[in-house]
Order: structure tokens, then C-alpha cells, then sequence
């Protein structure tokens, strides 16, 4: 998942982790390192732990840009 998750740096994305709807984390991913994916959301950092993390994906966009 890691090699996986480095696809995604400096893109918008929303990471899905195994705690169901309410762990999702959304925002611009900074770094990937040691199993851990670093994430940016509004000036606000998350880590999250690779373990946990079911689906990555790149934000949606439409013709307006989101």
C-alpha cells in the first residue's frame, strides 16, 4: 500500500480507512514514510497508519474544478 499511496503526493485525495464511513480523511497527502501517509487538510495535519487504510482515491472533478 505504500508504494501504492506514494502515487498519490501533492494530490487532493480522500483515504478511506477500515473504521467504516466515519474514517475518512480528506486533503492534500505530504508524505509517505514507515507505514504512515501524512495529510493536509486546511492547514490542519493528519497522519494516518497504512494498516488501517482500505481505498485511496483522487478528489473527484467536474467541469467547475471540484
Amino acid at each position: 500500500m505504500e508504494e501504492s499511496a506514494k502515487k498519490y503526493i501533492g494530490k487532493d485525495c480522500i483515504i478511506y480507512t477500515a473504521l467504516g464511513s466515519e474514517g475518512t480523511v480528506k486533503g492534500v497527502i505530504k508524505e509517505v514514510s514507515d507505514g504512515t501517509v501524512t495529510v493536509d487538510s486546511n492547514g490542519n495535519s493528519e497522519t494516518v497508519n497504512l494498516d488501517f487504510v482500505v481505498r485511496i482515491r483522487e478528489w473527484p472533478k467536474n467541469k467547475k474544478g471540484k
